[in-house]
């Protein structure tokens, strides 16, 4: 996740009044690109981040990549959250992995020796945020993770293993807890998932983890 995106114009924005406390502005150029589709899945995904409740995120508009999100510094404090979206086949789990970062942004923008040994805090990185997004909720497991490494098999036939891959995810958060190595031991038990038959591979259920307020 970068600061600050090169380029990323905060002027000509346009709010939108019908969300929920945390809330959208859309770049002049996402107004003109925006789809209904897309407006929609961006509505139904933010209630699933109740910790950027209070916080306007602008939205843009990018071409050149999946998504980007941006942590806005003014003399040192923060002063906007950014996400750029691809709107042509966008994924909710783009848009989860893209809030995600902002989350990030925000944890570590709170540094303190608390925070650093919070469990709870979602901790930087590319495969981190990919394995918190898939534990969040089931929404974002509409299609398969960027950065966590999965075997060709199961990117191929992600729909029939995304449920046990979330599973998983949300027991690596809360092996983090006692082991450095979670995120190893996680790509570990996903091969051993993907030469599974799929007859074994668990049915699907509703998970959750407590999230802070």
């Amino acid at each position: 996740m970068r600061r600050r995106a090169a380029g990323f114009k905060m002027n000509n924005i346009h709010l939108r009044e019908t969300f929920p406390p945390g809330s959208f502005r859309f770049t002049a150029l996402m107004s003109k690109r925006l789809t209904r589709r897309a407006q929609e899945m961006i509505e139904r995904s933010l209630p699933h981040f109740p910790e950027l409740n209070g916080h306007v995120i602008t939205v843009g508009y990018t071409r050149k990549h999946l998504g980007s999100a941006t942590v806005i510094y003014r003399k040192g404090a923060i002063s906007g959250l950014a996400i750029r979206l691809k709107v042509r086949k966008l994924t909710y789990q783009t848009i989860g992995h893209e809030l995600t970062h902002l989350l990030q942004g925000l944890s570590h923008a709170r540094r303190s020796r608390a925070r650093a040994a919070d469990a709870a805090k979602i901790p930087s990185g590319e495969k981190q945020c990919d394995i918190w997004t898939l534990a969040r909720h089931e929404l974002f497991c509409d299609d398969a993770p960027t950065y966590l490494r999965l075997p060709r098999v199961m990117r191929e036939s992600w729909p029939a293993h995304a449920a046990a891959v979330r599973a998983l995810c949300i027991r690596a958060i809360n092996k983090r807890k006692t082991h450095r190595r979670y995120i190893r031991w996680l790509e570990a038990e996903i091969r051993a998932l993907a030469n599974a038959p799929l007859k074994d591979v668990p049915p699907h259920q509703q998970l959750e983890l407590p999230w802070p307020s």
